[in-house]
């Protein structure tokens, strides 16, 4: 597992170190395009949650029951650490994201206007930035599924949320499932998770280092996340089992009644 993370974030670390932007390098309106689209939606609400009830379900028939309640446990922790960390992170760095920039290079977008709208007019101002784009002349054509996703992701770059829950939820659920035996789950989750990383770039979303702290960020949240479950989840089944068992006895008492 560790080393899966070691190789996650190596990728990430190359692109920085050679200062290489894998946007734009895609075509925008191809079929390719499109599917890293639905790839990306698999970390986006309301698909995200569909994607953890994916995974936990996935346990769930895979694990003993107190295996499954630790990592049902273990899972919302990560989830609920990255989700708070990723909206702390991202107005604390103030990072224009690549599409803005690319905009503001083709003189159809101001980032520092733009970055200081509230959310729904950076929305507005972003598809009013779209339509113009249409007529411009420029290299770049956008498929109706990618520019829909410019004009919903207009929030700041740093770090990658995407890659934070891709990652947070990979090394949690492979922890677990290496656990019980399985291989072949824990890596479709880290080539999804690669997907992931791979996606938000091409897709002009986030800049490599967006991605390698949030590969970093997220392997550390999991593994600290397992770390406490662990340590508290002996508890929790004593106190579970307690209120279980007077449950039973008031039921019973009930019942004699």
């Amino acid at each position: 597992m560790i080393f899966g993370w070691a190789i996650l974030a190596i990728i990430p670390a190359i692109l920085l170190l050679l200062n290489t932007s894998l946007f734009p390098l895609v075509k925008l309106d191809s079929t390719f395009a499109n599917l890293l689209f639905w790839l990306t939606s698999t970390g986006t609400a309301p698909y995200g949650v569909a994607t953890v009830l994916l995974v936990l379900l996935l346990g769930y028939r895979r694990l003993s029951k107190s295996q499954f309640m630790s990592f049902f446990l273990t899972i919302s922790l990560g989830m609920c650490t990255s989700l708070g960390l990723n909206s702390y992170l991202k107005p604390y760095f103030n990072e224009p994201r690549p599409n803005a920039v690319w905009l503001e290079s083709q003189y159809l977008l101001n980032t520092d206007n733009f970055y200081s709208l509230t959310k729904a007019e950076r929305k507005s101002e972003m598809s009013s930035t779209l339509d113009r784009l249409d007529y411009a002349n420029s290299d770049i054509t956008l498929s109706p599924l990618i520019k829909q996703h410019w004009k919903h992701e207009v929030g700041y770059a740093f770090p990658s949320g995407h890659t934070l829950f891709a990652l947070t939820l990979t090394m949690i659920a492979s922890y677990y499932l290496l656990l019980a035996g399985n291989l072949v789950l824990p890596g479709l989750l880290f080539v999804w998770s690669i997907g992931m990383g791979f996606s938000r770039m091409l897709l002009g979303m986030h800049w490599s280092q967006d991605v390698l702290a949030s590969t970093i960020l997220g392997g550390i949240i999991g593994l600290l996340s397992i770390l406490v479950i662990h340590k508290t989840f002996p508890y929790l089944s004593l106190i579970y089992s307690s209120l279980m068992e007077k449950r039973k006895k008031l039921t019973g008492t009930q019942y004699n009644e």
